[in-house]
């Protein structure tokens, strides 16, 4: 669902200007007027961004996944809707304190849930719904579109409301995404690198669950592995600047042997490399800050003698 502008709202910039023109005899009731409208579209903007929340983790928590990708897609698209907008993002942040609107608990209990245990158990042999009245419940496994799609929108949910990566930590999140990372295709790698810099941007807890898993020796392993696809190790490559630029300078845990993990796993050569990218960028506009990283990240590359 999209944010729409109502048809009433067009009458607020009239209302404005007949109010700075008028006398001041006249301005109180003009100023109530807008003050009344400006509410009145705040309480709208809120109820669509409850209605979308609602609307779309009904669906991400289907057992089917056809229904829980229909469901990523309409939330992503609801991300990029108020993501310009610090007021509906204000909005999304008062949502997610009330737990039957947050985005992330659903994400981890169904598209981004670990299915291994449960399906070795049903390898077993589970006859316990033949003698019962209930039917067995079957849920349809996450496609590789679906986690990919799952983990945008985890990225996304942490870059707009912080305290997400909290919650993320308490699903222990950056296991979760380190497991996909080195079992999954490309599709959900490539995901899991931008999930994984969200997640641990100010966040100690996640930082020292990624150091706890070595997971700097998991991207390590990626962009060495002449086998991986080239994007992959250069979105790889993207990952180890942005990570090391954020932890730079900093001699205590988490990530505090970050530096040196990095020589070890890749050499002096790229990891130099990787450390002087990290000292520019930080005024550059987005849009040059991701041509830097990407020339760098091929430099990287080409370091490690991977062609």
């Amino acid at each position: 669902m999209y944010l729409k502008k109502p048809l009433w709202s067009e009458g607020i910039e009239t209302t404005k200007q007949d109010s700075t023109g008028s006398s001041s005899s006249s301005s109180d009731p003009n100023a109530s007027v807008v003050e009344l409208v400006n509410s009145l579209q705040q309480q709208r903007v809120y109820r669509e961004v409850t209605l979308a929340l609602t609307t779309g983790l009904r669906d991400a928590r289907a057992e089917f996944s056809f229904l829980r990708l229909r469901a990523l897609r309409s939330i992503l698209n609801f991300l990029n809707s108020i993501a310009h907008s610090h007021s509906t993002i204000y909005l999304f942040n008062l949502t997610q304190s009330i737990p039957h609107l947050q985005v992330l608990p659903v994400l981890f209990q169904h598209s981004l849930k670990e299915t291994e245990n449960d399906y070795n158990y049903s390898r077993v042999g589970d006859v316990s719904h033949i003698f019962g009245v209930e039917p067995m419940k079957l849920t349809s496994p996450s496609t590789d579109d679906e986690i990919a799609l799952a983990l945008r929108v985890l990225e996304g949910c942490c870059l707009l409301h912080p305290h997400s990566t909290t919650l993320a930590h308490q699903h222990n999140a950056v296991q979760v995404l380190l497991n996909i990372l080195s079992t999954r295709g490309v599709l959900e790698q490539s995901a899991c690198l931008d999930a994984l810099i969200s997640l641990m941007v100010d966040s100690s807890p996640n930082q020292m669950d990624f150091e706890k898993c070595n997971g700097i020796m998991e991207v390590a392993d990626l962009i060495r592995d002449k086998q991986v696809d080239e994007n992959l190790r250069l979105k790889c490559g993207e990952f180890l600047q942005l990570l090391i630029g954020h932890v730079n300078g900093r001699d205590s845990p988490p990530l505090a042997s970050i530096h040196e993990d990095t020589r070890r796993l890749l050499g002096e050569t790229s990891a130099s490399l990787i450390w002087a990218a990290s000292q520019f960028g930080s005024t550059l506009d987005p849009e040059q800050r991701l041509t830097a990283l990407q020339i760098q990240a091929r430099r990287i590359l080409e370091s490690l003698d991977l062609y």
